[in-house]
């Protein structure tokens, strides 16, 4: 469904990403985790083609990002970190924002769509008519993904989707995630630093380190690696006092 070939990429002459290799299967929610500035949010952008990578490239349900990235887009659906919602928009006319400039609808159209794109993210009805400062931050990752998913996109990239919620709240988003892949068939690529989530959602977890793909696995197999910084990441994780930092200090 989602290849990733050869890709690397370059700010200047700083390389943040060195000949990424990845296969995505269709209907399968893959995580990307990684140490901050590893990389995770760049190759997510080449992904979606927001970047043009400095070589390599990404193949969407055989399209290439790099040389169709119009074509390409039409199968992606990106959910940002912050939701970037259109402030000045209601929830409604946020929802119906890309899918208006992609086909011609009635209102009786445009009505059903909102209606049947809350109650696929579980809100409710009355939500349409509101601002984005006006929800809650669940909510707004919420209709972000309505927004995606009114697309109709066969691959939903996620970026940071629990980043600043509530333990309850992020529980939410999470299974949100897991079931609209599991109604819909969407394939799923959420970038993470959160390892709890990561371990709720993702089939397969990918790591990187410095630019470099140093792992991709399942959850049992990341749990047991000891490449790079994931024994860290997992250790830390897992802590519920600091002995482990006090261990490695002394």
């Amino acid at each position: 469904m989602l290849f990733v070939q050869d890709l690397s990429h370059s700010f200047g002459n700083r390389e943040v990403l060195h000949e990424i290799n990845l296969e995505v299967e269709q209907g399968q929610i893959l995580a990307i985790m990684g140490s901050s500035g590893g990389g995770k949010t760049t190759l997510l952008k080449c992904m979606s083609g927001l970047l043009v990578p400095s070589q390599g490239d990404v193949i969407v349900d055989g399209v290439s990002v790099r040389r169709e990235p119009d074509q390409a887009r039409r199968n992606l659906g990106l959910v940002f970190q912050y939701a970037a919602l259109f402030d000045y928009l209601s929830v409604r006319d946020n929802i119906l924002f890309g899918v208006e400039r992609r086909r011609r609808m009635s209102a009786k159209q445009k009505d059903e769509l909102v209606a049947e794109m809350l109650d696929a993210v579980s809100l409710e009805a009355s939500a349409a008519t509101q601002l984005p400062s006006e929800l809650s931050g669940g909510m707004r990752k919420r209709v972000g993904l309505a927004r995606a998913l009114a697309m109709e996109p066969k691959v939903i990239l996620y970026d940071e989707p629990t980043s600043g919620l509530d333990p309850i709240t992020a529980y939410s988003i999470d299974r949100l995630i897991v079931d609209t892949r599991e109604r819909l068939g969407v394939t799923s690529i959420v970038v993470s630093h959160d390892v709890n989530s990561v371990y709720r959602v993702a089939d397969r977890i990918a790591f990187l380190e410095a630019g470099r793909m140093v792992f991709v696995g399942t959850r049992e197999e990341f749990e047991e690696a000891r490449v790079g910084g994931i024994d860290e990441l997992v250790q830390k994780a897992r802590a519920n006092n600091f002995s482990y930092i006090v261990r490695e200090i002394g």
